[in-house]
């Protein structure tokens, strides 16, 4: 299990799970027709791993430019594994990557990053491609 690569399709997001490394980055877009079907095993996986962790330094990338509701619930509850990895001892850095003209999505990562309480949340703006 040192990667989980998933090439990025219309309605799914790019999924690169580099457990060796413990980096993840999750971008694209994502609004799958069956979001449990899609993202159930990635992240079941990533859990498993991340409660192995122990003082591990932990990254997770998320430069996503569009999604749907089902993906936000995914999300919340990725941020709580992610906080959950970080309270028990692992340095864990969180990047929301948003383009600089996306209101939106920077404003949805705002948001998310006011849940996080031991975690660190870096909103990251680029230039729009």
């Amino acid at each position: 299990m040192d990667t989980v690569k998933i090439q990025g399709s219309e309605r799914t997001p790019e999924v690169d799970f580099d457990f060796g490394s413990n980096v993840f980055v999750l971008s694209g877009e994502s609004y799958p027709e069956d979001v449990t079907a899609f993202f159930g095993p990635i992240i079941e996986k990533l859990e498993a791993h991340l409660e192995a962790q122990s003082g591990a330094e932990i990254r997770f990338d998320f430069e996503l430019v569009y999604f749907n509701s089902s993906t936000a619930k995914v999300l919340m509850g990725l941020f709580d594994t992610l906080d959950a990895a970080a309270e028990s001892g692992n340095d864990v850095t969180v990047t929301w990557i948003y383009a600089s003209d996306d209101d939106n999505i920077q404003e949805l990562g705002e948001e998310f990053a006011e849940d996080l309480e031991h975690a660190r949340f870096v909103l990251k703006e680029v230039d729009p491609d």
